[in-house]
């Protein structure tokens, strides 16, 4: 289980840039004018993690298979979008179709690169943004709920839920505010993940900031900060210029370059640890002689639904799994030391599976 995590932003502020650099690729056309990229581009990328590279050099693993994350790369908006301005309803409709969204923020001054707007204000930028994906959530409620009528006059019981929620998300986004900042019931949770607004998604902030700036972030990553932190949402910076220069050298380069920028990793790892944090994602492994892998899985998963991310039948036929924690699989040397000092673990379906548990499923036919 990987998530796709859609780059949106307004023209020109660097989506298209952090794309390339992300997906190491040039699928995304980077250049001075609004709407270069009409179709959005989609790109995976594995997500670095230093733990598989040890447990497969422990398990003497022939080969390393790490679990990806999608980038989907969605043409810039513009004021308007929500009624179709700049090719808003296809945005729109791509932004739906993810899990998260990266909401990339010009933080730089650059009189060669032009803003659509012509000043530099991320704050500005991403109530422009918002206020787009308030509005075509209203517009779509209006008519949600309209179509709901017959069904709730009939007391459908699940209409009348889910008119409930829609109501609920109307006088949020009335009040000025975005769907997200509802609170929902346990109950409800499905009933409103299947609404599908796009103010419900997470919102990951990244300040595109100039190369010096890279490392320390300037004043105007400072505003997008302060804004984060009252929203309760989650904030990077990153010079996506930079990260498009690592991401065509060799690692050994790369590291070079990273420390001569006083950069202590790659953006790519800072914003997949975001983008994890944000949606609650955890990662559990598998190793042996054949192949070490990586699982994403969300935080809270019991040990039979982990089991089921490999395959379905592992989860229906799920007898028992045998649990080691990574930092113990590495004190011992391995599965086999690990079980000789007693750190290996026979864990039922009520066990709730934590980051860096290795583990092996047991399942009957």
């Amino acid at each position: 289980m990987g998530f796709r995590m859609g780059i949106v932003g307004l023209p020109n502020v660097g989506k298209s840039t952090l794309f390339n650099a992300l997906t190491k690729t040039a699928a995304a056309q980077a250049a001075n004018f609004p709407f270069c990229t009409i179709e959005p581009n989609i790109g995976e990328v594995a997500v670095p993690d230093a733990r598989l590279d040890r447990l497969a050099e422990i398990a003497k693993s022939a080969t390393k298979i790490p679990t990806r994350m999608t980038f989907v790369d969605i043409a810039g908006l513009v004021k308007g979008a929500s009624k179709g301005e700049g090719l808003g309803n296809q945005f729109l409709a791509n932004i739906r179709e993810t899990d998260a969204i990266a909401h990339v923020l010009r933080c730089f001054e650059d009189s060669d690169v032009t803003h659509v707007d012509g000043r530099v204000d991320p704050v500005e930028d991403a109530e422009v943004i918002e206020t787009e994906l308030m509005l075509a959530d209203l517009e779509s409620i209006e008519k949600r709920r309209a179509n709901l009528v017959r069904k709730l006059k009939g007391n459908d019981k699940e209409a009348a839920q889910q008119d409930r929620l829609l109501a609920e998300a109307q006088a949020m986004l009335d009040s000025g505010k975005p769907a997200r900042m509802v609170e929902v019931d346990e109950d409800d949770r499905k009933a409103w993940a299947m609404l599908q607004l796009l103010t419900t998604k997470p919102i990951l902030y990244v300040c595109n900031v100039d190369e010096s700036s890279a490392a320390t972030g300037n004043a105007f990553s400072e505003k997008v900060a302060a804004m984060a932190a009252e929203q309760g949402a989650a904030h990077v910076v990153i010079s996506a210029q930079i990260e498009e220069e690592i991401s065509q050298l060799e690692p050994d380069e790369a590291e070079m370059f990273l420390d001569e920028m006083g950069l202590k990793e790659a953006g790519l790892d800072r914003l997949i640890r975001a983008g994890y944090d944000l949606l609650h994602l955890e990662t559990y492994f598998t190793a042996g002689p054949k192949e070490a892998r990586a699982w994403t899985i969300k935080s809270g998963t019991s040990a039979p639904q982990a089991a089921g991310v490999i395959h379905g039948d592992f989860e229906k036929a799920f007898i028992r799994a045998e649990t080691i924690a990574y930092d113990d699989y590495v004190a011992h040397n391995g599965e086999q030391g690990a079980k000789e000092a007693g750190k290996m673990r026979a864990e039922g379906k009520a066990y709730i599976v934590k980051d860096g548990d290795v583990m092996h499923f047991l399942h009957g036919a």
